[in-house]
C-alpha cells in the first residue's frame, strides 16, 4: 500500500514538472509574449507586458517606466514573502514622493491572492503573474525561480539591482540613494 502511494506521488510530480517546464519553455520562446533577446537577461518585450491586478484591473508595465521601480516577486505560500510586504509597504510610503513605485508580482493563482489581500492590504500596485512569473523571474535574473525574488529599474527602465531572498531596510535606502 505505502509502495503505490509512493508511486502515485511519484507519477504526480513528474507531471506536474513536465507541466511546469513545458509552460516555462512555452513562455521564454516567445508564445507568451516573453521573448528574451539574445545574451541578455531581460526578455526584449518587458516594458509591453501586461498583468491583471486582484480587483480585476490592469498593471501595464509601460505605464511604470521612466520612474524608478522595485519589482517583488512574491506568492501567498511564501513565508519570507509574506515577511517582507511590510516592508515593501512602508518603501512605497515613504519614497513615493521621490517617484518610487512598488509592484509586487504575485506567482500563483488569483484566488489566493485576493484572499491574502483582504486579510492583508497593501499600499502597492499588486499584479497576477501566476506561471508567467516565474519565467519572467528567471528572465531578469533569477536562475533558480526561488522567492522572493526583487528587481530595480532606474529611469532609463534598465535592471541596476538584482536580490534572491528577504529585502531589509538597508537594502532599500541604499537603492533609494543610488537609482534616480
Amino acid at each position: 500500500m505505502k509502495r503505490r502511494h509512493l508511486l502515485a506521488a511519484g507519477v504526480g510530480v513528474a507531471a506536474a514538472s513536465a507541466g511546469l517546464g513545458w509552460a516555462l519553455r512555452r513562455y521564454t520562446t516567445g508564445s507568451a509574449g516573453g521573448e528574451e533577446a539574445a545574451g541578455t537577461a531581460r526578455p526584449v518585450d518587458f516594458w509591453n507586458l501586461r498583468f491583471e491586478t486582484p480587483d480585476g484591473g490592469e498593471v501595464v508595465l509601460a505605464s511604470l517606466r521612466g520612474r524608478p521601480l522595485l519589482l517583488n516577486f512574491w506568492a501567498t505560500w511564501c513565508p519570507p514573502c509574506i515577511e517582507e510586504m511590510p516592508l515593501l509597504d512602508r518603501f512605497q510610503r515613504e519614497h513615493q514622493g521621490a517617484g518610487w513605485q512598488v509592484l509586487g508580482l504575485a506567482v500563483e493563482a488569483a484566488q489566493p491572492v485576493r484572499e491574502f489581500l483582504s486579510r492583508r492590504p497593501v499600499g502597492f500596485t499588486i499584479g497576477l503573474a501566476a506561471m508567467q512569473g516565474v519565467a519572467l523571474s528567471r528572465a531578469l535574473g533569477n536562475a533558480g525561480g526561488a522567492l522572493p525574488f526583487s528587481v530595480v529599474f532606474d529611469t532609463r527602465g534598465e535592471a541596476v539591482e538584482r536580490k534572491l531572498g528577504v529585502l531589509n531596510w538597508v537594502d532599500l535606502t541604499a537603492w533609494a540613494r543610488r537609482v534616480r
